[in-house]
């Protein structure tokens, strides 16, 4: 018997029994041919490969993950993940999609064609995420039969705006998942249902919507598993209780491990899919539970039948470990041939021009000057629609951060005015806004923020979620303006700036959300930018992932796009000014 690969003396994962068991293994053509006893006196092999007893288990399998995330291209994040032992992924590109719509999807689907990784794609559902935004793009219902006609897309990305969809029956997202049961009964439909309980969460579970990655408790876990819902823990919610829960109970069909967002230098320090198999591991599961949890059962939700185990017939994507408990990597085969040696050098070149030249030219803004920073009150968008005097004080809206949270909580408080103006610079208060970046209607909006955010200087960045428009915090114009135009300059990135100096420039030119740097060198930066946010005053375990959130008008409580400051639980676009009953 012929084998292009023969592999002894290894103790192989058996995902059907979630054990290992000592044995050898044949790969022929890119898959596993055999698995058991028999070694070079019954199979004939090119290579031969003396594991010395070490731990084989499948290849890391992500399903839910967004690779804007990490600010890098398909080729730059497949060279993250691969030495992470992760072979397999599906990517929501819904970020691309707000910048480009449609050919935003197609082009990062492109660009992963030729990865190590095999990068399967969802669509994305929620684009824009709100009315409420203007984006540079947008995916419609036409859009989602072009991208399933591509054959390449696993699923239906996640359904964010499950509020509408019990709420109103002739929304868009209900008319998509209308339209995708009746057209692709087959397809899988991915959610995001945050402490939705009861009725409620049965309703989106009928709409079609089986599954959920946010935060879990123990109540809504319970509660989801017990209505047939699949369970994507990523690490927020490996709280110590969840943690003791999905150890003790018969529930490991039920959910696998996700990373969702990973920041680059938390991929380069820390890893990837792997670092959450460790922590659980760390937290008390075993490790063949562990590894099912991040191979076997996402491999089943995405009905991935050719991958996930080590079996005859499966892909051959498979890591060689040192240690089990320390899941220490030594190798990664990807289709049978080592594509990660822990003991070999492994670099990345620069690569540019992966995306067509539009893509480089994304921020269609003039340079700003201090007037575009004046709160005026003949602005509808601070007033309201009641008439105002030149004079204050007034009643404001005030955006609260709050470390440990994306959430932005409402705070009023007292702010003069004068000629015509908020004078916010001596209000105690910073200014956030936001300005339309798309050339579509010039759009843009300002605001107030307090609570721990930064306290001097000010930061610009296109990394805004997830219309991805402009977005500047500061506490004077001057700073404000150096931020802004420094970001536009180099169409999009991140400007961290402090008495007319810049302490930090991470620049993102494709579609003002990816680079093209290594990731070493991505690492670096953010890293420095992460260290110059909080030199500001910045008090938050992300101050990236925090800021970025400030424009996400589906999350609570209150944020601010193009349209004006958002009141996101009332759903609706609110004045700066509290307006007088």
């Amino acid at each position: 018997m012929r084998a292009d690969q023969l592999i002894v003396n290894v103790n192989v994962y058996n995902s059907y029994y979630k054990r290992f068991e000592l044995n050898n293994v044949a790969v022929l053509d890119g898959r596993f041919m055999y698995v058991g006893p028999g070694g070079p006196e019954l199979i004939q092999a090119d290579e031969v490969i003396d594991a010395r007893g070490r731990y084989m288990i499948p290849g890391l399998i992500d399903i839910h993950l967004h690779i804007e995330s990490t600010m890098v291209t398909p080729a730059t994040f497949s060279h993250g993940l691969i030495r992470c032992g992760v072979t397999s992924i599906v990517a929501e590109p819904h970020e691309m999609a707000n910048v480009f719509g449609l050919e935003g999807v197609q082009e990062m689907m492109a660009a992963s064609r030729e990865t190590t990784v095999n990068m399967f794609y969802a669509i994305p559902s929620s684009v824009p995420a709100t009315p409420m935004e203007t984006t540079g793009g947008s995916i419609e219902i036409e859009d989602m039969d072009v991208l399933l006609a591509t054959g390449e897309i696993i699923c239906l990305g996640e359904i964010m705006n499950y509020v509408d969809v019990i709420r109103d029956p002739e929304c868009k997202t209900n008319q998509i998942l209308q339209h995708i049961r009746k057209h692709y009964p087959d397809l899988v439909i991915e959610g995001h249902t945050p402490k939705l309980l009861g009725l409620d969460l049965h309703r989106l579970i009928y709409a079609g919507v089986d599954s959920d990655h946010t935060h879990q408790s123990i109540e809504g876990l319970q509660a989801r598993i017990a209505a047939g819902m699949f369970i994507e823990i990523q690490e927020k919610s490996m709280t110590p209780e969840v943690m003791e829960y999905l150890i003790q109970h018969d529930v490991a069909q039920h959910f696998c491990f996700v990373t969702d967002d990973v920041m680059p230098d938390s991929l380069v320090e820390r890893g990837h899919l792997d670092h959450i198999v460790r922590k659980a591991i760390r937290m008390g599961m075993r490790p063949e539970d562990a590894i099912y949890a991040a191979t076997s059962t996402p491999a089943s939700r995405m009905k991935m039948t050719d991958r996930g185990s080590i079996a005859p017939g499966k892909v051959a994507d498979y890591v060689l470990l040192s240690d089990l408990e320390k899941l220490a990597i030594d190798q990664v085969y990807k289709n049978g041939r080592k594509a990660y040696d822990d003991y070999e050098p492994y670099k990345q070149e620069r690569m540019t021009g992966q995306f067509p030249s539009h893509f480089y030219k994304s921020v269609q803004l003039d340079k700003l000057a201090a007037e575009d920073f004046a709160i005026q009150l003949s602005d509808p968008k601070v007033v309201g629609t009641a008439n105002q005097t030149d004079e204050g004080p007034y009643n404001c809206r005030v955006m609260m951060v709050k470390d440990g949270s994306t959430f932005v909580e409402e705070h009023i408080a007292q702010v003069q005015a004068a000629n015509g103006e908020l004078q916010w610079e001596d209000s105690g208060y910073g200014q956030i806004a936001t300005f339309e970046r798309y050339g579509v209607n010039g759009n843009r909006a300002h605001g107030l923020i307090g609570g721990d955010t930064i306290k001097r200087g000010a930061i610009a960045t296109t990394y805004s979620h997830d219309n991805h428009n402009l977005l500047v915090v500061g506490r004077n114009r001057e700073d404000m303006i150096l931020a802004a135009n420094t970001v536009i300059s180099s169409q999009g990135g991140f400007c961290v700036v402090e008495d007319g100096k810049v302490l930090s420039h991470l620049e993102l030119p494709v579609g003002g959300i990816l680079t093209e740097e290594p990731l070493a060198v991505v690492s670096h930066q953010v890293k420095e930018l992460r260290a110059a946010m909080l030199s500001l005053g910045y008090v938050h375990y992300n101050p990236i992932m925090s800021i970025s959130t400030h424009s996400l008008a589906v999350s609570p409580a209150l944020k601010i796009t193009d349209h004006g400051l958002i009141d996101v639980n009332a759903g609706k676009v609110v004045p700066l000014i509290v307006e007088q009953q």
